[in-house]
């Protein structure tokens, strides 16, 4: 594993011809998105609530809810959300090939996304998809997923969806490891770890679902005496500290407290509503959207992708109105790297609150005083040499339409402020990675940017 994070080019495939590879993808595959009203989604009506749903029964619907708490600016508010209870598959394949560990990763297109091909998992499925509700083709792969061995996980993980768009969705991220011969098909290539952090460099080439599934590496499980980490940068070697110090200045046991005092102290109650009732939302023909023109609106598309296991349907997608912005601010303290990390209630949430980065929000609604979050200006303000790490990230394109964030690693200089929001504190890499074995802790924003970290020189 570690070899494979320090390795950026290898004899199978090197990173040059990764690059040639999706361009070809890009040239070969044809894709058609096309806008359509709701009632010309072949599959899916609208209900006598004005909720979006499929034929089936199954895959996702779009429905209204009711948010009411006691938390942050606003203390209720309506608003639709993607309700799909299915666990799906997030999976990537691995095989030791001479000594260093390979993933088998796809050049998948999404309806979304924002430059169709992305590097994506082996494995991308939603129940709906695996079972084939859509009587379409199996997912490519499966089967290894499937019958996997437990001794043959190397990850093994349910984590969350995005709480302010997906009510309380979580998918299994998996990481598995094989011996035997995979037969290589046309969309799949073998890349390094660290060639997948070469392209996490640039904008909107890894797909979140990987970069989600990355994000759960502890890197410190592999580490031995025998461990060449010559290839290391000095922030390779600061994060590689910082993941192995469970004690920073606040201890693992205060950091727990800290979360469930604030877990116990505010409320979240989340219930049905008629989409055609939603107040500050209007449905027509066309799109449900927020009178306001704010946040997101739903659409209605008719797809065609010429390699995909059904080649053409119709289906919603939540298209964005502004752009996010979601950053973590890090600092040395006692010569140890710290993230600063908030806890942050999204209406989806499982359990309230979930560990988000410092900043995460709608870069459309930042300036407005009476709801800026702390420390947006010291991260959009941080002078080059401070930003550690600056892409667009796209979101998941099988559920959001062109949607990306900024995402960013700001490091903090004498200048940020020693007082904290009683929602934020320090965490050690390793303090961080500790909840992160564990479901429904990190959001996906977090994750996101975690999976960024690059190590070698």
């Amino acid at each position: 594993m570690i070899h494979s994070l320090l390795t950026t080019d290898n004899p199978i495939n090197s990173t040059a011809a990764l690059h040639e590879w999706i361009e070809q993808c890009n040239h070969d595959v044809n894709v058609d998105v096309e806008l359509i009203p709701f009632s010309k989604m072949e599959g899916w009506y609208v209900d006598k609530d004005g909720n979006l749903r499929h034929n089936s029964g199954r895959f996702f619907s779009i429905q209204g809810i009711h948010v009411e708490t006691d938390y942050g600016y606003y203390d209720h508010w309506d608003q639709p959300i993607i309700n799909q209870p299915e666990i799906g598959y997030l999976g990537i394949l691995t095989k030791e090939i001479d000594g260093v560990l390979y993933f088998l990763m796809q050049a998948k297109i999404e309806p979304g996304n924002v430059n169709c091909v992305q590097i994506s998992p082996t494995l991308q499925a939603t129940k709906s998809n695996y079972t084939q509700v859509h009587q379409g083709n199996k997912p490519a792969y499966l089967d290894y997923f499937v019958n996997v061995k437990h001794e043959n996980v190397l990850l093994d993980q349910l984590q969350s969806e995005q709480g302010a768009r997906f009510l309380r969705k979580r998918n299994r991220n998996i990481i598995i490891k094989v011996d035997e011969e995979v037969e290589l098909l046309p969309n799949f290539r073998w890349m390094t770890l660290g060639q997948i952090k070469h392209f996490l460099r640039y904008d909107n080439l890894v797909n979140m679902d990987t970069r989600t599934v990355l994000s759960g590496i502890d890197y410190i499980d592999y580490i031995t005496p025998l461990t060449n980490l010559s290839n290391l940068s000095d922030f390779g070697r600061d994060m590689l500290k910082s993941a192995h110090t469970i004690e920073g200045v606040n201890s693992m046991s205060q950091n727990l407290s800290w979360l469930s005092g604030l877990k116990s102290q505010y409320d979240l109650f989340v219930t049905p509503k008629p989409i055609d009732k939603l107040e500050g939302w209007h449905r027509s023909e066309n799109e449900i959207a927020n009178n306001d023109n704010l946040y997101f609106r739903i659409i209605g598309v008719r797809v065609s992708i010429s390699n995909r296991e059904v080649t053409s349907w119709c289906q919603p997608l939540m298209q964005p109105l502004q752009q996010g912005l979601c950053a973590f601010i890090v600092r040395k303290i006692d010569g140890l790297y710290h993230f600063l990390v908030q806890a942050k209630l999204e209406c989806g949430n499982f359990d309230v609150l979930e560990l988000a980065p410092t900043v995460q929000c709608l870069t459309g609604n930042v300036f407005a005083s009476d709801t800026k979050p702390p420390f947006v200006d010291y991260v959009l303000n941080a002078p080059k040499e401070r930003v550690l790490y600056d892409a667009m990230q796209s979101e998941e394109g099988g559920r959001f339409f062109r949607e990306q964030n900024r995402n960013m690693i700001v490091e903090a200089g004498d200048d940020l402020p020693q007082q904290l929001p009683g929602n934020y504190t320090w965490m050690t890499l390793r303090q961080i990675n500790q909840f992160l074995r564990f479901n429904n802790y990190l959001n996906i924003q977090s994750r996101s940017i975690l999976s960024t970290l690059k190590y070698s020189k």
